[in-house]
């Protein structure tokens, strides 16, 4: 009688259907699928020589990447690439490829590599846009952290518009900050929305530990939009400029002590900045002694404390824009209308 009612429950509960997966599991299943194979582990080779004096490739880093276009362009973070010399580009299928540097926009974190074969296995990303964001939509990680390939991590997107320091040496700016967890090893890798479109290139983490703390920064879609293409054309972003050099933060200190400004110590003849008038450091025909030209303290409404500021102040305008620059010479200030031009 119990081995009876004991089958008989076994019977049921094996006629029972499996659980349905809720919609919101269907959609990271989905979003896994068909982003994975868009997603690469990045290793970067250092050539050294041995004790005997013979070439050796001697893996220096790794991190994660994705394919841009069907030309076999990668996208991955400044940092991942950086010291390098030579890569190699793993896809989701296990196919190693050997990648070559395009070139980096340091200030942003960004580098583009580009492979040569395989090409009929590139999967784009598809790009999304940063600017319609809302802080509570889902977010998705796919990355190799730990190389640990092809993990996903779901969250959502905890804060838009924070700043952070990137290894080029300048804040980042209107940075995506996630709590899908990023560990390294992510770095370079894609942050997907509900749609698996790319919304940012996941970039660093805010951790005492160096693991996941909950706190991920990714750098948003729109600036990836406007830095790749001109690094696959140029070899390097297009940064407006007009027409200076300018002394380093620790030269310029020597002057300006911890009044705020940034010293221009070149003005380019044939530039705009020449036309309008700046002057840089140069030697009093009379004396002989250097004299110090135009400091940098604003563009239009804006205040220029320092190089950091004027690089994010000038990222937000185009080659072609016009602005005023304020500046002060022999403590007095002055206005001058520049048209930017490229810089490369």
């Amino acid at each position: 009688m119990k081995r009876t009612f004991a089958l008989s429950i076994l019977l049921a509960s094996a006629a029972l259907p499996c659980a349905a997966l809720l919609p919101d599991e269907e959609n990271t299943i989905k979003l896994f699928d068909e982003g994975s194979p868009s997603v690469v582990f990045v290793t970067n080779i250092a050539i050294g020589q041995d004790f005997f004096m013979e070439q050796v490739a001697v893996p220096q880093g790794a991190g994660s990447g994705f394919i841009w276009d069907k030309s076999g362009h990668i996208v991955t973070n400044f940092h991942v690439v950086r010291g390098g010399s030579a890569f190699l580009v793993t896809l989701k299928d296990h196919t190693e490829l050997e990648a070559k540097l395009v070139g980096v926009e340091p200030r942003k974190d960004i580098a583009v590599l580009k492979v040569t074969k395989g090409l009929e296995k590139m999967r784009p990303v598809r790009p999304g846009n940063s600017e319609t964001l809302k802080v509570g939509q889902k977010a998705i990680a796919i990355g190799n952290p730990f190389g640990l390939d092809n993990t996903l991590t779901t969250g959502v997107i905890s804060a838009l518009g924070r700043q952070i320091e990137g290894v080029g040496g300048v804040t980042i700016h209107d940075v995506i900050q996630t709590d899908a967890a990023i560990n390294p090893g992510n770095s370079g890798g894609p942050l997907l929305d509900s749609d698996g479109r790319l919304i940012g290139m996941n970039t660093m983490i805010y951790s005492n530990s160096g693991a996941s703390a909950g706190v991920g920064f990714a750098v948003p879609v729109n600036i990836i939009n406007r830095i790749v293409p001109q690094i696959i054309a140029h070899g390097r972003a297009v940064q407006p400029g007009i027409g200076i050099t300018i002394l380093t933060p620790q030269q310029a200190a020597q002057i300006l002590g911890d009044s705020p400004g940034v010293v221009v110590r070149e003005v380019n003849p044939n530039g705009p900045a020449a036309r309008a008038g700046m002057k840089g450091i140069h030697r009093d025909r009379m004396t002989g002694r250097l004299v110090l030209g135009d400091i940098l303290v604003g563009i239009d409404d804006k205040k220029v404390h320092n190089y950091d500021q004027l690089y994010n102040t000038l990222d937000a305008y185009k080659p072609g824009d016009t602005v005023t620059v304020r500046a002060l010479r022999d403590g007095k200030e002055r206005s001058y209308r520049i048209e930017l031009v490229n810089v490369f």
